[in-house]
């Protein structure tokens, strides 16, 4: 049984909203110095969560931001199953986050930018090799319409800048390269 499917959106620019509504959490999550990663869990049209990611701040390395956008949207609607959920994040999960939406069982995920060093959809891990049995349904920004494809570019740029900052020497005889350089890494 293959699990994922690319969906085209029913709806471009509502998707293209949540994903701006994913990118302010990340943005909130950058001034905060962790890795810039938002996500947003909506139904029915309506937002029921959102997430940023908070490994640094909790200390705790599964505080991804899907992850405590799921756990806040299965608090709030009393059920760990979130049927008829989707899900919008900035970048593409991570193995651990992809586990955690599949057992939430999200209806529809959508993100922005691919991750090609720990993205767990498509890029790394695609999902549809693990033969899981529940079918989600899969939109990436980056080949969506022009509105949220601009999601895709900005989601990617925060991230970039994130780390370019990151490696910046901070004092003489600093290397530029520091060892911090993967957004899942780093506790994306």
């Amino acid at each position: 049984m293959r699990p994922v499917k690319f969906d085209p959106s029913p709806d471009p620019s509502a998707d293209r909203a949540f994903l701006g509504l994913a990118l302010a959490e990340a943005r909130r999550a950058g001034e905060a110095a962790e890795v810039p990663v938002g996500a947003v869990v909506v139904r029915d049209g309506e937002v029921v969560a959102t997430g940023r990611n908070r490994v640094r701040e909790s200390g705790d390395p599964t505080a991804h931001a899907e992850v405590v956008a799921i756990r806040a949207a299965a608090a709030r609607l009393g059920n760990y199953r979130l049927t008829g959920c989707d899900l919008y994040v900035t970048i593409e999960p991570c193995l651990m986050c992809a586990g955690a939406i599949v057992h939430a069982r999200i209806r529809r995920l959508v993100y922005g930018a691919a991750e090609p060093k720990f993205g767990a959809v498509q890029s790394l891990i695609p999902l549809t090799t693990l033969g899981l049995p529940h079918r989600l349904a899969v939109a990436s920004a980056e080949t969506a319409p022009e509105a949220a494809a601009e999601a895709a570019r900005e989601a990617r740029d925060l991230l970039r800048s994130f780390f370019r900052a990151r490696r910046r020497p901070t004092r003489p005889g600093d290397r530029e390269g520091s060892s911090e350089g993967s957004s899942r890494s780093a506790g994306g």
